[in-house]
Parts: C-alpha cells; sequence; structure tokens
C-alpha cells in the first residue's frame, strides 16, 4: 500500500478539540517503539494491530501516524476548531456525532463545534479514532506510543486537555462504513506450547489446551489474567531472567495463567506454558472481562504458515481499503442511482 505520511486532501491546515471526558487507558499510539526492548524499553503501540492500521488505511494514512486507543471506559470530544475526518475501528464501540448515532468501522468528517462521543458498545475493549492530520503530542524514544504504566511517549488523554492537530485534511471521498476484515471471532486461540512446558506436570499443560478459560477484571495493556484451572509447576516456580514476547503465557507460583501484552515487560523469570501466535493476540486483546477463552496447540511449523497467510491477506485487505471510494455523485453513478436526463 503506497501512501505519504499524509495524502492531500480538500483542507490543509489545522484543528483542536477538547477532552470532554477520558476513561482509564485511553491513550496516544502509534504503531509501536521498536529496537529498544534490549534495552528494557517495552515496544507498547496499539493492543489490536489490525484494527489500528485499518483505521490509517482507510483515511489514506501511512502507519507512521500517531492515533487514539480507547478502552471501554469511552472518549468525549468537542471540536474547537477547523476540521478534519477521521476514521474509527476497533471494537463493536457505539459512536455519536451530530446527533447521531452509528457504529464504528466509519469515517466521517468533524467540524468546528461537533462534539464526538465513542463508547463500548456490544463487544471489544479497544477502539481506535485515527485523524486525516498529524497529532501533535509528545515524543520519546522515536514514537509517540505510550507506554501505560510510566506514561512516557504521547500519554494518557485526560479530561480538560486539549489535542491539537495539523496538516488536516477533509476527505469527502473516503466517507461511510469500512469493511471489517474477516477473521474468526470465535473459535479457540492458537498456541504453540513452550518453552518452559518441561517445568509443568503432563496434567496442567493437558488442562491448558482442554479447558475453557475466563478473562478476569485483572486485564490492562500490560498483560491479561485468566481465571480457570490451576497449572501445576513440577518443581520450578522461576527460571533465570529472559526476554519476554507479546503472547506470552506466564504462570505465576498460584498456578494461575497470564497473556502478556502490548506494554508487557521485556523479561520475565516465570515459567512460559505456551505463546499465543501474532496473528492471534488482536483478537484476544479484544476480549472483555467475563468472557470465555480456550486454546488449541498447533506447532512451529504450522504457526510460521498462519502467521504468513494472516499477513499475506492482511497487506491485500489494507490495500483494498486504502482506496479513495470517489465524490458522493461518483459513488451513486456508480450505483446507478443518478441517471442522465431522458428527452422523447
Amino acid at each position: 500500500m503506497k501512501t505519504n505520511a499524509l495524502d492531500k486532501g480538500a483542507i490543509m491546515g489545522e484543528a483542536a478539540f477538547s477532552v470532554s471526558f477520558a476513561g482509564p487507558l485511553v491513550t496516544f499510539q502509534d504503531a509501536g517503539r521498536a529496537g529498544n526492548m534490549r534495552y528494557g524499553v517495552a515496544a507498547s503501540g496499539p493492543m489490536d494491530r489490525l484494527a489500528f492500521e485499518a483505521a490509517h488505511a482507510a483515511l489514506g494514512n501511512a502507519q507512521v501516524l500517531t492515533a487514539i486507543e480507547i478502552s471501554v471506559g469511552g472518549l468525549i470530544l468537542n471540536c474547537t476548531q477547523g476540521s478534519v475526518t477521521i476514521a474509527i475501528t476497533g471494537g463493536d464501540f457505539v459512536v455519536e456525532h451530530a446527533g447521531q448515532k452509528t457504529r464504528s468501522w466509519t469515517v466521517l468528517t468533524i467540524r468546528k463545534g461537533d462534539r464526538l462521543s465513542i463508547s463500548a458498545g456490544k463487544a471489544g475493549s479497544w477502539a481506535y479514532l485515527a485523524f486525516a492530520a498529524k497529532i501533535e503530542t509528545p515524543n520519546w524514544l522515536g514514537s509517540q506510543a505510550t507506554h501505560s504504566t510510566s506514561g512516557f511517549g504521547g500519554g494518557a488523554l485526560q479530561t480538560g486537555q486539549t489535542i491539537t492537530l495539523s496538516d488536516t485534511a477533509i476527505r469527502d471521498d473516503r466517507l461511510g462504513e469500512i469493511a471489517q476484515p474477516i477473521s474468526p471471532s470465535k473459535g479457540p486461540v492458537r498456541v504453540v506450547t513452550g518453552p518452559q512446558d518441561q517445568h509443568f506436570t503432563k496434567g496442567s499443560v493437558e488442562r491448558f489446551v482442554t479447558s475453557t478459560f475466563k478473562v478476569t477484571d485483572a486485564y490492562d495493556r500490560m498483560g491479561m489474567r485468566l481465571s480457570g484451572p490451576l497449572l501445576d509447576l513440577d518443581g520450578a516456580l522461576s527460571i533465570p531472567s529472559e526476554p519476554i514476547v507479546r503472547g506470552s503465557v506466564q504462570v505465576s507460583g498460584d498456578g494461575i495463567a497470564t497473556v502478556l501484552l502490548a506494554d508487557h515487560q521485556t523479561t520475565g523469570g516465570y515459567p512460559k506454558i505456551a505463546t499465543v501466535i501474532s496473528c492471534d493476540t488482536d483478537r484476544l486483546a479484544q476480549f472483555r472481562a467475563g468472557e470465555a477463552v480456550r486454546f488449541t496447540p498447533i506447532n512451529s511449523a504450522q504457526a510460521i504458515g498462519d502467521v504468513r497467510k494472516f499477513f499475506a491477506q492482511k497487506a491485500t485487505y489494507l490495500e483494498d481499503i486504502a482506496v479513495a471510494r470517489g465524490s458522493l455523485a461518483t459513488r451513486l453513478m456508480r450505483e446507478n442511482l443518478i441517471h442522465g436526463c431522458v428527452y422523447d
């Protein structure tokens, strides 16, 4: 998908929003702070990377731009200056604008005086608000991605805060619904067992891949604690600290599993019973507290094949939704809803 950092639109200027309300864990995120984990710095970035990328693609943005990640706590903004086109993706959230209610996976234009409300709907834990603009927010180590526990990066949004945008654009040729990716919303989450499965009893590994777990309230950007059958260790409570990856399923001494996510620590010494494959972490991150989750084991070769297939499909999907739809008149003509005059 070939895009500039910000494609030209009908207007290039500035816009500003005041934050009327921001729930917990509503943060600025870009694609992530790559290359710093060896220094003990988490990559951060979006919890649902595909939804984040789709929001930018639908606007014709490049993936280097920053968006706002919205938790189930929700976000209310008031436009105090300028106009800008936005995209909202992610979980099934409720969007209120100009007196109308719609849902996420949409592109619309916000103008001065407009109020935008994004709140939790039927499903999903994270939504993404991208702008046809650049967000002016702090940069740390070359990234605006917010590390939620330290606050480094763009930061968490606060009530009363002003959000300033530069290089704003109106993209009337992109308004309307965004086609959602075709991905399994149900079914077990794929994992590769290990790398420390030898530190668990055989019964524990079997229980992990055959039992139903539930997402607990202990769920944030760092990880997701699960409730369910205890996963008994076989004599090794801790191991020498080693690198951690997103999707690692570590088990503490009480036998409780935690899946590590975007803001995970860079090293850890708890045994890891399995790792969620990278193309399933987005889907898992959208689970809500109380939802049931099951895991299914695959081998390393299968994981590599599944991930390669996913990335090929994702590239095609993002290219498709990045194509501008044309003006309203053009779209109506395409759907054969406008006809020329016919004279007798």
